[in-house]
């Protein structure tokens, strides 16, 4: 790039560019493998998907497990240490469901561009508060060179998504049911939210159109986890 600076300014600035991009897209687009593995879907020879849930415990935790039971359907839930009391950490897992990092605090608008300290303290601080868990999820799905590295360390695995409603923003139910059932096939994993005005809605919705269309909601077991471009056979 020096050499080019002086014969030719905006090559020099092209190659700055192209630079920076190639650490900025992995790190900014969830689920690309650049960085390090991400799991996007697991092995199924069945109509299965796997829902996770994050952002919680939340004020509708109750209504959420409960509308769970309703439907017989299984779910994992990316939680925030911060928030995480043992009482419902305990009332989840007691219901059959699974519960997940999801860093201690939720950094969203930082943990892209988070220190190797400051990333370790956001996992390690929400493993306390939540018990082990192989399973850890980045605020907005964005992670950076540091957080595989910290992963691998402590043996766990990041968790991405096939199938996204986006209801994190949009706030029209139909739009997000529409947005997971176009991804939808065996072996996706799903990611909503809770704790938004809609939440409920949205949940009870994507449950009764996946099951209509004869998928089961299961927490798949580890070693059935698909990482990069593995598909089912």
């Amino acid at each position: 790039m020096i050499l080019l600076w002086p014969h030719s300014p905006a090559a020099g600035i092209g190659v700055v560019f192209l630079s920076h991009m190639l650490i900025l897209y992995p790190t900014l687009r969830p689920n690309v493998q650049w960085l390090g593995p991400v799991v996007t879907r697991f092995a199924t020879a069945k109509k299965e998907v796997w829902l996770t849930i994050d952002d919680g415990p939340t004020a509708d935790t109750a209504a959420i497990l409960d509308l769970f039971d309703k439907y017989s359907a299984k779910a994992t839930f990316f939680v925030k240490g911060a928030i995480a009391s043992r009482e419902w950490v305990e009332a989840m897992r007691a219901r059959g469901h699974s519960v997940a990092n999801h860093t201690h605090t939720h950094p969203s608008a930082s943990f892209w561009c988070l220190l190797p300290g400051r990333i370790a303290t956001e996992i390690d601080d929400c493993t306390r508060a939540i018990g082990e868990t192989r399973w850890f999820r980045a605020p907005v799905g964005m992670k950076n060179p540091f957080v595989h590295p910290l992963l691998a360390r402590r043996n766990m695995r990041l968790i991405g998504w096939s199938a996204r409603g986006f209801d994190g923003v949009k706030t029209s139910a139909s739009d997000v049911v529409a947005r997971v059932l176009a991804k939808l096939e065996p072996g996706a994993i799903i990611v909503l939210h809770q704790g938004r005005p809609h939440s409920l809605e949205v949940l009870e919705r994507v449950i009764v159109e996946v099951q209509a269309r004869g998928y089961e909601l299961v927490v798949p077991d580890d070693d059935r986890l698909l990482e990069g471009r593995q598909t089912n056979r």
